[in-house]
């Protein structure tokens, strides 16, 4: 296998506004991905994901970097990389968000890039990649919900 990338397609019942909203407003991200955010969704925006364990509410915390964020068709962000350094190519997981107008609701395409340049063994790299692979295929379909219940709500 390469672990090169990472690649999910769904449709949303909502349109790419709504679904931009939910992919990148930090409100939305914590239904979705259960993380706390204080990142907002502008080019160069830079700040935190946060994962709680029981009583602990910093369980797992990752810096995310918002690399380009053109509403409602483009979210791009790298996150991963140590903590004080600054996200760049070879430190740092790069994933893109592409939102498609398809009849009344949303193509969205994710795609997760650089594991190989990270530079890890390879057990490192097999366990990571397959980490996020598991994830994204929890956590986009939840993507699509949390789009289509805030549609319903509005």
């Amino acid at each position: 296998m390469e672990y090169a990338s990472i690649e999910r397609e769904i449709h949303v019942d909502a349109p790419p506004e709504v679904v931009f909203e939910v992919i990148s407003q930090p409100e939305h991200v914590r239904e979705w991905w259960y993380a706390e955010s204080d990142v907002q969704p502008t080019a160069g925006a830079s700040g935190e994901l946060a994962w709680a364990d029981g009583d602990n509410p910093r369980a797992q915390v990752v810096p995310m970097t918002v690399v380009v964020a053109e509403p409602p068709r483009l979210f791009t962000f790298r996150w991963t990389h140590p903590a004080g350094e600054t996200a760049v190519d070879g430190n740092s997981l790069l994933v893109t968000f592409e939102l498609v107008p398809s009849g009344s609701g949303t193509l969205l395409r994710l795609t997760e890039t650089g594991f190989r340049e990270q530079g890890w063994e390879i057990a490192t790299l097999e366990h990571q990649y397959n980490d996020h692979v598991a994830g994204w295929d929890t956590y986009v379909p939840r993507i699509g919900a949390c789009a289509e219940r805030l549609v319903s709500a509005r």
